[in-house]
């Protein structure tokens, strides 16, 4: 049989997502014979807002077989427990999205069908005593998993907020050593094959460059997949109203909390994100319902820091690309689509993106089954975090401003409505495997906004009321023990931490 099998994979665009998908390739290629060419235009900036992750950056860096330690040192990140969500319930009002276990099984139920009994019953539980991993971040503390299984921070999970920037810069670095090529040209476009598929990538001064396979990381743009291979693009404008950001990093002059604060404000939200020698602070906004300058102004009064370089404005629109992977090119990060940060899903949709190439890996003669399941599949996956994302927008109680009254009343997707209705009902959160978001984290948030079903799950009756109380009470003091050793989240760090390490 003859070797159909890849040569070259270009990937047109540096940044977070270039320099991830290289190094995830590399790393799962090893022996291959495919090489690998990150194309950076010297010319074009990068984006660089989405500096907090989730629990599955974790894992990326042992896929990458990359000390956690080292990367922390060199991207000057922090740990992350979760998000805490201020002011969208209502004005005043606060609520986590914290990571880990909450509780514990009851009478194999998952947590929330007790938390849901004790409430019918009037005991008024605490969320914290049930989550290590918010009554961490209230304190100011953080600690790592137990790995013995013995304690209750073997449920722990954390993320990280870093500096997108510095870690462009490490993975870039990571992926030369692994083999991966770096051009610095600006793609002035493509030449086509008779199929249809891209063959050669034509730069600013006339040279060019053939590959098999073409990952677009150029951002908005879209310099392949749209540009060129015109896949269209899907808004969802109507549910996600908000269209433009500002951000701007300032000085850390307090303890660095390790959580991501985000406030509701009249026209969108304000994201605060504690890394070690800055923060980075941001305001995503409905042009709609508040200027450029209006909302630098809020955004500016509520940070209350000196800032450490000009305010950056981002555009955007909502939504996907109708096909991610076309032909023989497949779009990652900012040019596949977005999804504003809200549960800061941006890297990990890069990440995911791969891995699911990585699963629907092609030759050359690029299987339109294949590229249908991995659009199918990637397709799912956006659209779960996206009915997650208008979830927050949708339970608000606020009616203050018209952004808000807009939300209460618009229109959501039917796979949304099902799965709050269900809720409303029954207290149930049926989820579909492979969901980014697990049952756990829909009631973090059904729960934060106030809604309270109207019943609980039946089998919790086998627990009579004394048996419940009991078990909550050792419940909240396994989770105080757990918390009162831990160091502070600002001890992991040095005091003066202000540049990365070379």
């Amino acid at each position: 049989m003859s070797d159909n099998r890849l040569r070259r994979i270009a990937i047109v665009g540096g940044g977070t997502a270039g320099w991830m998908a290289a190094s995830m390739l590399a790393r799962a290629l090893p022996g291959y014979g495919c090489a690998i060419v990150v194309i950076e235009s010297p010319e074009i900036g990068t984006v660089g807002v989405g500096e907090a992750t989730i629990p599955p950056m974790i894992d990326l860096l042992r896929f990458l077989d990359i000390n956690e330690a080292d990367f922390v040192r060199h991207t000057l990140s922090t740990y992350k427990l979760g998000i805490k969500f201020t002011d969208w319930r209502r004005i005043g009002h606060t609520y986590w999205h914290p990571f880990g276990t909450f509780g514990a099984r009851i009478n194999l139920r998952p947590f929330f069908h007790s938390w849901h009994k004790a409430q019918a019953c009037g005991l008024d539980p605490r969320f914290n005593d049930y989550s290590l991993c918010a009554a961490l971040g209230d304190a100011g503390k953080f600690r790592f998993p137990d790995n013995t299984g013995q304690t209750e921070a073997a449920g722990l999970r954390y993320a990280l907020h870093f500096d997108a920037g510095l870690v462009a810069r490490y993975l870039r670095a990571y992926s030369h050593r692994l083999g991966v090529e770096h051009l610095e040209r600006t793609v002035a476009g493509a030449t086509r094959c008779a199929n249809g598929n891209l063959d050669e990538l034509v730069f600013a001064d006339g040279s060019r460059l053939h590959a098999d396979l073409f990952i677009d990381c150029s951002g908005f743009r879209g310099v392949l997949i749209e540009q060129e291979l015109k896949t269209g693009y899907l808004q969802w404008t109507d549910m996600l109203p908000c269209d433009r950001a500002v951000a701007v990093p300032t000085e850390m002059t307090s303890g660095r909390p390790p959580y991501t604060l985000s406030t509701a404000r009249n026209a969108g939200w304000r994201w605060r994100i504690p890394l070690q020698h800055r923060a980075g602070n941001g305001y995503v906004y409905s042009s709609a319902h508040i200027s450029d300058a209006d909302a630098l102004e809020d955004l500016l009064a509520g940070v209350g820091e000196k800032t450490l370089a000009e305010p950056r404005y981002l555009r955007f629109v909502t939504g996907r690309r109708r096909q991610l992977w076309s032909h023989n090119c497949v779009a990652l990060g900012l040019a596949s689509g977005f999804l504003e940060p809200l549960e800061s899903t941006s890297i990990h949709l890069v990440m995911s993106g791969v891995y699911k190439l990585l699963e629907h890996f092609p030759d050359r003669s690029f299987d339109p089954e294949n590229i249908a399941s991995y659009n199918a599949e990637t397709i799912d996956e956006i659209e779960r975090i996206r009915d997650f994302i208008v979830l927050h927008y949708s339970l608000t109680h606020r009616d203050d401003a018209p952004l808000w009254r807009y939300c209460r009343s618009m229109r959501i997707p039917d796979t949304l409505a099902q799965r709050i209705e269900l809720y409303r009902r029954t207290g149930r959160i049926r989820i579909k495997a492979g969901e980014l978001f697990s049952d756990l984290s829909w009631f973090y948030i059904f729960d934060g906004m106030g809604v309270r079903p109207a019943s609980y799950d039946p089998l919790m009756d086998v627990v009579k009321d004394d048996q419940l109380r009991g078990i909550l009470a050792r419940l909240a003091q396994s989770t105080a023990a757990a918390v009162d050793p831990a160091p502070s989240h600002d001890s992991y760090f040095s005091p003066r931490a202000n540049e990365p390490v070379q």
